[in-house]
């Protein structure tokens, strides 16, 4: 039986969170409340609401309830990076790369959002 952890969605959004933290640990100390935290946790939400949804995959409003809180968590993450890019505390090929990193988890969640009953 598989689980929420086989959904490569889950496998983009976790690597993308964890190079999020990397990069992360370089930002300067006065934004350790604000960016950092935002970001960090943002981009960890994405992985939570995909495991609840998955979970509740019997209950098809349930599932693309939480699927869309993790397309919103994953939008909140760009925001984020935007900020770390235009404080330039990331080069553009970083912010590049996680972009399009997170525009590829995005189109995933959108299947899912869109096509439920594939999830069951």
């Amino acid at each position: 039986m598989s689980t929420f952890k086989d959904l490569t969605v889950y496998k983009k959004a976790f690597s993308l969170a964890m190079e999020i933290f990397k990069i992360s640990k370089s930002f300067p100390k006065e934004e350790r409340y604000s960016l950092t935290d935002q970001v960090r946790r943002c981009s960890r939400s994405v992985c939570a609401n995909l495991a609840e949804g998955y979970r509740k995959r019997q209950y098809p409003a349930h599932f693309v309830s939480k699927i869309s809180d993790s397309d919103m968590e994953n939008s909140e993450t760009q925001v984020w990076l935007d900020f770390a890019f235009a404080c330039e505390y990331i080069d553009e090929k970083t912010y590049t790369d996680k972009i399009e990193h997170s525009i590829e988890i995005g189109k995933l969640l959108n299947h899912m959002i869109n096509n439920p009953e594939k999830y069951k």
